[in-house]
């Protein structure tokens, strides 16, 4: 199923119409075709599955269907990245986030799980055989899986929905919510059935097979693993053992990567690419693409990394950057990137000087100090220096219709590729849909082994089985992309990394490190600091590039007010983080609904 066409999607929804009021649960009308037609072959059951994959997309800001606002976004709630729109900060970390009317996730989510439920309860009467009829369950219980994860993951329990309701399920239409740990074990139970029934193959290239299970039991056992243990649940051991026993399986079957890390998400076609799970294929026509590599290179967006996220980085001997004597400083901003883990020209353009008057013109500045770092990014990113039909990242920087931006950190220069703390983020700037703007079309990774690999790793310290071993099979595969040294195990003491939370273990740390380098801007920090009971690292002031006022005619915020140092773009120190915002406020819309569904403690 390489491609996926929005085209095809709505005529589906309006064809197999399964409810779209506001009602808790989303009952079916009356004259809804019948279930019979709909599940009566497996072609039917096929067509049927394809307006799941909707849901799977991993860039939603494509202006189409796109439900679910996630990846960077996210990641702004937290410690790494900065939206440069936000002077005022953001709401969650900021302590201003009220109880919604309404929420999508909410709505949404159960209206493609009585989707899934449709399928899960139909297909055994269908005409094909019992292992097609167990693979579709498969894939139903896998999509439902799915959709419940997100709703636990930010709600907590919720009700559990077994089978398609009807008008006479009031016990369940207005019953309470089932506790978490009805949701968690229903999902691991349901995930572990389909890893069983899906075929290992799937439905055709790229659709949902065991492989892709195993990722997804992959990143919620350690989600929901992780979250029982630092919230002061029990139980939480089974979850961290189905999700390393899902990852040991792919680590087997999936023994390579992308060599370049800029591929893995700006390159325009993922077909039969090492590591890659399950991608998005999108096209270049009116349903097929999306909008991830415009916004990044427009004024749609404006996202930077933190001083924190940059600070990540290790050198290339593997120290931190308050060890090495690699590192030069940060008050440099040509020496900051020299030997570090090159992942870090991936997420931040480099700096660089160079002279334009026109789109795509520009030549040297005629100080070689300008130009060090034009070369070496084209090196990192894979592409062919100077050709942008090459697609990968390069320098000078460029916004979408080509127009040079001529100097990085761009403060005061093309406001389409402008920073606020100056660390633009670009980790999906591409050249894929060259000079042209709200139309991209590289592919989308939806699982792939660099999330595995991190998921392995804390899962396996979790249960106390890290070692060097593990170390080599999945940390030391990621740094050699990056041109790190190796993590030697028995060398991480508790003075390894001085900035080091002291309550965190030293080599725990060193793994949480390695995936908030892999997975940075992807959606998962909020999360990862939710589940860790962490989310007290968002509420520091955020910081950017060390720089003088008196090198720019614009006023830049900097910390204090002062003449140089840190850019501080939201002013003060937020606020102590709330205990009861590690979950979300259901929406009181569905409690009018339903007087039985409580609210979150604390959310009034």
């Amino acid at each position: 199923m390489r491609q996926i066409k929005y085209i095809s999607v709505l005529f589906l929804l309006l064809l197999f119409n399964v409810g779209c009021n506001d009602d808790f649960l989303n009952l079916a009308p009356k004259d809804e075709l019948s279930e019979a037609t709909m599940f009566s072959t497996y072609d039917n059951c096929k067509v049927f599955a394809w307006g799941f994959y909707e849901n799977l997309n991993p860039y939603p800001w494509s202006g189409h269907t796109g439900k679910y606002y996630t990846t960077i976004a996210w990641d702004a709630e937290a410690d790494l990245i900065e939206n440069g729109y936000a002077t005022n900060g953001e709401a969650y970390l900021w302590d201003r986030v009220t109880i919604p009317a309404t929420d999508g996730d909410w709505t949404n989510r159960y209206e493609s799980i009585r989707r899934a439920n449709l399928l899960i309860d139909n297909v055994a009467n269908a005409e094909m055989s019992d292992t097609d009829k167990a693979h579709w369950r498969g894939v139903g219980l896998f999509f439902r899986s799915y959709e419940y994860m997100k709703l636990l993951a930010k709600f907590g329990g919720v009700p559990w929905v077994e089978h398609a309701l009807t008008d006479a399920d009031t016990d369940i239409l207005y019953g309470p919510r089932d506790s978490r740990e009805v949701v968690a074990d229903n999902i691991l139970r349901d995930l572990l059935e389909a890893v069983e029934s899906v075929k290992e193959e799937g439905d055709g290239e790229n659709t949902i097979n065991a492989n892709v299970v195993r990722a997804l039991i992959s990143r919620f056992g350690l989600f929901e693993g992780t979250w029982r243990k630092y919230h002061g649940l029990d139980d939480y051991t089974k979850f961290l053992e189905a999700s390393v026993a899902a990852s040991d399986k792919l680590l087997q079957d999936y023994p390579d990567l992308m060599p370049y890390y800029d591929q893995i998400f700006n390159r325009e076609d993922l077909q039969g690419q090492p590591g890659i799970i399950l991608y998005r294929h999108y096209i270049e026509d009116d349903a097929g693409f999306h909008m991830m590599s415009t916004n990044t290179r427009s004024t749609n967006n404006k996202y930077d990394v933190t001083r924190k996220g940059i600070d990540m980085f290790l050198c290339k001997d593997g120290q931190t950057i308050w060890n090495s004597p690699q590192f030069q400083g940060d008050k440099d901003a040509y020496a900051e990137f020299r030997d570090r883990d090159t992942r870090l020209l991936i997420m931040t353009p480099p700096p660089y000087r160079v002279k334009s008057s026109g789109t795509g013109v520009w030549e040297p500045t005629g100080n070689p100090a300008d130009e060090e770092w034009i070369a070496e990014m084209a090196r990192v990113s894979g592409a062919k220096l100077g050709d942008l039909e090459s697609h990968y990242k390069q320098v000078p920087d460029r916004n979408w219709s080509d127009r040079i931006t001529t100097e990085v950190p761009n403060f005061e220069g093309l406001l389409p590729t402008q920073t606020a703390t100056g660390y633009r983020f670009w980790k999906y700037f591409s050249n894929v849909s060259y000079r042209t703007s709200s139309r991209d079309f590289n592919d989308g990774p939806i699982f792939r082994m660099g999330e595995i690999l991190v998921n392995h790793a804390e899962a396996k310290f979790e249960l106390g089985e890290f070692d060097q071993a593990v170390a080599d099979a999945t940390i030391n595969k990621l740094r050699v992309r990056g041109e790190v040294a190796a993590m030697n195990v028995s060398a991480i003491t508790a003075d390894f990394d001085p900035s080091r939370d002291p309550s965190v273990n030293e080599v725990l740390w060193e793994i949480r490190r390695e995936r908030a380098i892999e997975l940075m801007g992807e959606g998962f920090r909020r999360e990862d600091l939710r589940r860790w009971k962490k989310m007290t690292y968002a509420s520091a002031p955020k910081l950017g590039r060390w720089i003088k006022q008196s090198d720019y005619n614009k006023v830049i915020p900097i910390q204090g007010g002062a003449a140089e140092g840190y850019v501080q773009l939201v002013p003060g120190t937020p606020p102590v983080f709330p205990e009861y915002y590690y979950l979300f406020p259901l929406p009181s819309e569905e409690q009018v609904l339903n007087e039985a569904l409580k609210q979150n403690p604390g959310w009034k």
